[in-house]
């Protein structure tokens, strides 16, 4: 299915959630999908509120049960707000930190990050790294749970996100899944899931596996597209552009490998080979030379400089800086 075509609108959802959605640039079924989480909370991992030891780090998941808001005597701002893990409670105080009274509802569901302290007998966290991961009523079940960028502005949380997704996903199934441009033995061949189980395992992900897999997924197909539009580009100036057909057998490259005071290397003869190739031949040449520091690279474009001035033609060696153009220019030198 291409859903590059599809209206964010085409999905059961509000018309006001959509605008805010555009808001954030998301205005396709697939903007939305690739709107991946930025991290994941595992419940697995979660500790329980009575526990927790004084001056421990811990995440702990619990609900909303109270929030009020005042100012201090040096007039700043203080949110306290209370949440329980269903055996127990813990206070929380925001400094400096008004939204989060407009923020958090009493029966949302929240994830906490703080270090636990007792004051006046009662256990609390300050300024806890804090994610609303559910809505008053919502389902709590899931064991890995995904948090989404959110944006204050569009005024849309992760947990909205989180829902929004999962009606699109739902939208996606109905109409028959995803198109996937890999055959199932391509897929099998560079071990990587099929778009369907990437996008589910990316926003659904049951085991920390799922979403390991999704992401490779993802990111292969990132880079897929890259390369198919370099690739493009490349026959196209291939059919656009003739290039020179050097001539590559020449004295000054046979007399300059001959007073060379070492061997080339297997590889080097390899490379200088292929590049050979590429200056004989009709179309012009786009090629990487990759290699370690030291493994004889300058000679080897050394080499191909030669073929071109051998031939009447002239060549040049760039540097990405004065120091190490001087360097090359000095064992350039030293070579020839």
């Amino acid at each position: 299915m291409p859903l590059t075509l599809r209206r964010l609108r085409d999905l059961p959802i509000k018309s006001k959630q959509a605008d805010r959605l555009a808001e954030m640039g998301i205005t396709s079924v697939l903007d939305l999908l690739q709107h991946y989480p930025h991290r994941y909370h595992d419940r697995t991992k979660r500790a329980e509120i009575a526990e927790l030891a004084v001056g421990q780090e811990a995440t702990v998941f619990g609900d909303v049960r109270k929030v009020s808001a005042r100012r201090t005597r040096n007039r700043r701002s203080l949110v306290e707000v209370v949440v329980s893990d269903g055996e127990k409670y813990l206070s929380l105080t925001f400094f400096n930190q008004p939204w989060r009274a407009k923020q958090l509802v009493p029966g949302m569901e929240v994830s906490l990050f703080g270090r636990l302290e007792v004051f006046r007998g009662q256990r609390k966290m300050t300024n806890p790294v804090l994610d609303v991961v559910g809505g008053s009523g919502e389902d709590k079940t899931g064991v890995i749970v995904p948090i989404y960028p959110q944006s204050g502005k569009a005024d849309v949380t992760t947990w909205q996100l989180k829902k929004l997704v999962a009606t699109a996903l739902d939208w996606v199934a109905g109409e028959g899944g995803l198109a996937d441009p890999l055959d199932a033995d391509v897929r099998e061949r560079l071990k990587v899931a099929d778009r369907d189980r990437a996008y589910r395992g990316v926003h659904r992900p049951e085991t920390e596996d799922d979403w390991v897999q999704a992401r490779r997924r993802l990111v292969f197909d990132e880079f897929f597209r890259m390369q198919l539009g370099l690739v493009a580009r490349k026959r196209a100036f291939e059919r656009e552009r003739a290039g020179i057909r050097h001539h590559v057998e020449g004295e000054l490259v046979t007399r300059f490998h001959a007073q060379l005071p070492f061997n080339l290397t297997g590889a080097q003869h390899a490379a200088i080979e292929e590049i050979a190739r590429d200056m004989a031949g009709p179309s012009p040449m786009h090629r990487l030379l990759q290699g370690d520091v030291g493994s004889g690279k300058t000679v080897v474009a050394l080499t191909a400089l030669l073929v071109a001035a051998q031939g009447g033609y002239q060549g040049a060696l760039m540097a990405p800086t004065e120091v190490l153009a001087e360097q090359h220019h000095l064992s350039l030198r030293a070579l020839l």
